[in-house]
C-alpha cells in the first residue's frame, strides 16, 4: 500500500469532496449514457449489455413514446414490475412518464409510486412548458411518495423541448428535486411551425442553427450553475456509429454536456467511450490528487506547475467521471486510493 493509500484509509482523514467543496455546491454526476427502452425486448437487450459493461449507463423505461395509445395503464404496470425487480439494485431504473397535461400523467404516478418496494432512480418529465409545470410535477411526485411510505422521492429529470422551457431553464434547473435537464431536439424543432428546417433535427445543423445553439448553451449553463447534469439528445443515425461518436464528442467538447441519450443498444458503448475523459488526463488527475492528499490538500507542485484547491476540484471531477465510465474504458484500473474515494462518497 502506498503512503497515499495508507493515509486515505485512516478514518480521521477527510474525504476530498468534503475538502474541495466546503461551502460550495457539489455538482451532481450521473452515468454518461441514458438508454431508453420502451418494451420488454429492448429492456432485456439493455440489461444484457449492463451485465457485460457494468453500471456505466442508465436505463430509462419509456411510457411516453414507448406506450401505444390506449394502453398507457398497461405500460405503466409493465414499468412498475420492471422497477420492482430492481429493488436490491444500487441504481435502479428511470421512467419517462407522460407530461403534466396528458390524461395519463396522474395515472402513471399512481401506479409507479403506490408502494415503496420498487427502485426508481428518477422520473423523466417530458414537454414541460415552463417552471410551473416542473414544480407541479415535483409536488405530485413528492405528495404520493409521502402518502405511500417512501423514505425519499425519486429524482426528477426534465426534458427541455419547448421554447417556454428554454426561456425558463434557469428557474427549472434551480428547483431542488431536479437532478438533470435533457435537450429534446426533435420536439423543439417541431415547435417552430416549419421556421426551423427539418435538417436541424440532426447533424451538422443541429449544432449550427442559431436557435438550437442558444438552447444548448442555455441548458448547459443553467445545469452547471446549479450543479445539475446536462444531458444531450439522441442521435437518430443508429446504424452509423461514427456519427453517434461525433455527436457525443461535439455535445461534450463544444457545449459542455456530460450525458447523452441512447435509443439503440449499439450506441451505448460508443457514447460511454466518447464521454470518458482522456486516459492521460485521468492519470495526471490521479497523480495530482494523491500528492494533494499527502500534503493535506495544501498547494503542491506537479511537473513544474503549481496546483491548489481550485485545480484539485477540477481533477477530482475528472476522476469521478472516469470512475463512472468504468475501468474497461481505459483498460487500466484507477489507483486504489482514488477508487476508494470514488466508491465512498460522503452524503450531502
Amino acid at each position: 500500500m502506498t503512503d497515499a493509500a495508507a493515509a486515505s484509509s485512516q478514518p480521521d482523514k477527510p474525504h476530498p469532496q468534503d475538502i474541495l467543496f466546503e461551502g460550495v455546491r457539489v455538482p451532481a454526476q450521473l452515468p454518461v449514457c441514458d438508454h431508453y427502452a420502451g418494451n420488454e425486448k429492448f429492456l432485456a437487450k439493455a440489461l444484457a449489455i449492463r451485465k457485460e459493461m457494468g453500471p456505466v449507463f442508465d436505463i430509462t423505461l419509456d411510457l411516453e413514446d414507448g406506450a401505444k395509445v390506449g394502453e398507457e395503464n398497461r405500460a405503466a404496470q409493465w414499468a412498475l414490475n420492471a422497477c420492482r425487480q430492481f429493488s436490491a439494485d444500487k441504481r435502479g431504473l428511470g421512467v419517462r412518464i407522460h407530461d403534466v397535461d396528458h390524461a395519463a400523467f396522474r395515472d402513471d404516478l399512481n401506479v409507479l409510486l403506490a408502494s415503496p418496494d420498487v427502485n426508481i432512480a428518477y422520473i423523466m418529465l417530458p414537454k414541460a412548458n415552463n417552471a410551473e409545470d416542473v414544480a407541479h410535477a415535483a409536488y405530485e411526485i413528492d405528495y404520493r411518495c409521502q402518502q405511500n411510505g417512501w423514505s425519499k422521492s425519486p429524482a426528477l429529470h426534465v426534458l427541455i423541448e419547448t421554447p417556454g422551457a428554454v426561456l425558463d431553464v434557469e428557474k427549472i434547473a434551480g428547483l431542488k428535486p431536479v437532478e438533470s435537464l435533457s435537450f429534446g431536439v426533435m420536439d423543439y424543432v417541431s415547435h417552430f411551425n416549419g421556421a426551423v428546417p427539418e435538417s436541424a433535427m440532426r447533424s451538422p445543423l443541429q449544432f449550427e442553427h442559431a436557435l438550437l445553439v442558444k438552447a444548448r448553451v442555455d441548458i448547459a449553463m443553467a445545469c452547471h450553475r446549479f450543479g445539475k447534469v446536462p444531458s444531450h439528445n439522441v442521435c437518430t443515425q443508429f446504424k452509423d456509429m461514427q456519427q453517434v461518436r461525433s455527436d457525443a464528442m461535439r455535445a461534450r467538447n463544444e457545449f459542455g454536456f456530460t450525458r447523452m441519450w441512447s435509443i439503440h443498444p449499439e450506441q451505448i458503448p460508443v457514447i460511454v467511450q466518447a464521454f470518458a475523459p482522456d486516459i492521460h488526463l485521468v492519470q495526471k488527475s490521479c497523480a495530482i490528487l494523491e500528492k494533494a492528499a499527502n500534503a493535506s490538500w495544501g498547494p503542491i507542485e506537479h511537473e513544474g506547475q503549481l496546483h491548489d484547491r481550485a485545480s484539485f476540484r477540477y481533477y477530482w471531477q475528472i476522476v469521478r467521471s472516469a470512475f463512472n465510465c468504468g475501468c474497461d474504458v481505459y483498460g487500466v484500473a484507477l489507483p486504489e486510493t482514488v477508487a476508494q474515494w470514488c466508491r465512498h462518497l460522503p452524503e450531502h
